[in-house]
């Protein structure tokens, strides 16, 4: 028993370093790396089982994944930029504190893509999928499309319900 306790101890002490480390958008990186993980091997699970996989789609998998860390390695560099123009232009203000807003929208954007795709993989490899857990999901995707679209457009749209 106290190998069990020595064990969660030292499991509480990493996530609290790491988190010290990370903080919260960290951890919404590493959510988003391993949603991405569980999609490629679930989604070429899926494919053995139908006697569908390729080395070319799983290799065209993995440029996509590609294709997604740099937008948003794109949107933390607009993140930075953003922050340094609202620190050095006096004449331009906002009613917070910005740290990182972009970026947030494109992470969560992309898990909510991963977790959908996780669960039709769930479904190609046989498992029952409730319908309400893939249209929650969709739901969530629609919501911070609608929020980074607002991102771009005037006061008067921001200020409209969602």
């Amino acid at each position: 028993m106290e190998h069990i306790t020595g064990a969660k101890a030292a499991i509480a002490a990493v996530i609290g370093c790491l988190t010290a480390l990370w903080g919260w958008f960290g951890w919404l990186v590493f959510a988003w790396v391993v949603c991405m993980a569980i999609d490629y091997i679930t989604g070429s699970c899926a494919a053995l089982r139908a006697g569908e996989w390729s080395s070319k789609q799983a290799r065209d998998g993995l440029w996509h994944k590609l294709g997604a860390v740099v937008a948003v390695l794109v949107a933390v560099i607009l993140d930075g930029v953003i922050g340094i123009i609202l620190a050095n232009i006096p004449a331009l203000t906002l009613p917070f504190d910005y740290t990182v807003f972009v970026s947030v929208l494109v992470l969560v954007w992309y898990i909510m893509t991963e977790l959908g795709s996780i669960v039709e993989n769930a479904g190609a490899l046989g498992a029952p999928v409730p319908a309400w857990l893939a249209n929650a999901i969709a739901a969530l995707e629609a919501r911070v499309d609608q929020a980074g679209e607002q991102l771009g457009q005037g006061e008067d749209s921001a200020n409209r319900d969602v």
